[in-house]
């Protein structure tokens, strides 16, 4: 066995690109990573699986994973059926 020292990962160009285009949506979206009073992703129309505590936003306009207590100004209530 050897001791091999590994280098330190490094974000790639790939990284930074798509942070920065994430940074844009967020903004955008005024999204938040606490909620807003009671409205939070998990009981937002557009969360979807709510028994995640990450779960797909399928908004039209972020489409992203989102944790269950984030907020954005989309936030949609869950019609009763």
């Amino acid at each position: 066995m050897t001791d091999v020292a590994l280098p330190l990962p490094e974000p790639t160009e790939l990284d930074e690109a798509r942070h920065r285009e994430l940074q844009i949506l967020a903004d955008d979206a005024v999204l938040k990573g606490h909620p807003y009073g009671d409205e939070r992703c998990r009981n937002c129309l557009f969360y979807l699986d709510v028994d995640d505590s990450i779960s797909y936003c399928w908004h039209p306009k972020l489409r992203v994973l989102v944790g269950a207590d984030w907020w954005c100004q989309w936030w949609e209530e869950i019609p009763e059926s």
